[in-house]
């Protein structure tokens, strides 16, 4: 159990403290007074892109040291990050654009970080995922970031069956030339449901685009997907149970073996039982259910 107080003295550590400065993620504008302050004041800033951080800080005049924290070197980078940190120095790691530690290493920093029992604090800034979420029209009072999907078809089913039934508007991250693919995929498995597409968030060409899945699918067909893309789906309206029914089919038929023991391990059971339970939805033995688990 660990209690930290930002903005009072917690008495029992000497360290600096992390800052998790968002950045704009277009408009330069977005960029936040607080934001420039701490970035001017730290002793150091950790980027992801260090070229395209330095644009930003020569925007705002500011000339902290700048070092480089990033997927590729985060098992060197982030143990010399906290070192500093433990001997007094302050340091804001910010991402490419938005708030850091959200689809990025970030999050890596700020667990060893919280281990060392060095402060960890946010300064707000923009976020794409909860932009599109508040323009798409869909409900805002439950919802599910998920980030990117997974590329490879296989893992990429098994992600979307695990979130089928989620009762919450989902949340997506996508590249444009993978947008269609990922619109198809999601059709395949959830069916027809409403959707919002984000791209361009505060930058000149912001577009929305609001519709069903097919409707959507048919206008990126006539025009070819820019930019970076957050995509919003409607949640599951009604239990596994419910869904299933109105379909014709038990709740797990369209899930795969590996996505089915899974559900009941989500349930509580472990995973001896769960593989039972799978097995016996099934109609086969619990050897078929391992050994296809094996060649998942």
């Amino acid at each position: 159990m660990k209690v930290q107080r930002s903005f009072g003295q917690s008495g029992h550590t000497n360290a600096g403290t992390l800052y998790l400065v968002g950045t704009p993620i277009g408009n330069l504008e977005d960029m936040t007074f607080r934001a420039v302050r701490v970035l001017k004041e730290v002793d150091w800033i950790a980027a992801e892109d260090t070229r395209q951080t330095r644009k930003l800080l020569t925007h705002f005049d500011i000339t902290t040291r700048l070092v480089s924290y990033h997927e590729h070197n985060k098992r060197a980078s982030g143990p010399e990050l906290i070192r500093n940190l433990k001997v007094g120095l302050s340091i804001a790691l910010v991402s490419d654009a938005g708030m850091p530690a959200i689809s990025d290493p970030g999050y890596d920093l700020v667990r060893l970080a919280i281990e060392e029992d060095i402060a960890v604090v946010p300064v707000p800034g923009a976020n794409a995922a909860l932009c599109t979420l508040i323009v798409s029209g869909l409900p805002t009072e439950r919802f599910l970031f998920a980030g990117f999907l997974p590329r490879d078809r296989k893992p990429l089913r098994a992600e979307l069956d695990r979130l089928r039934f989620v009762e919450a508007t989902v949340l997506l991250y996508e590249s444009p030339h993978r947008v269609l693919k990922t619109l198809e995929a999601i059709h395949e498995a959830w069916g027809d449901r409403p959707v919002c597409l984000m791209r361009e968030i505060s930058k000149r060409y912001e577009e929305a685009l609001r519709g069903t899945i097919v409707e959507c699918l048919a206008y990126l067909a006539e025009h070819e997907p820019v930019g970076e893309y957050v995509i919003a789906v409607g949640g599951a309206e009604g239990s596994e149970e419910e869904l299933a029914a109105r379909e014709g089919t038990a709740w797990w038929q369209q899930l795969t073996a590996e996505a089915h023991v899974a559900r009941y391990e989500e349930q509580g059971l472990d995973r001896k039982e769960a593989m039972k339970r799978a097995a016996a939805d099934r109609g086969v033995s619990k050897r078929d259910i391992y050994n296809e688990l094996l060649q998942s």
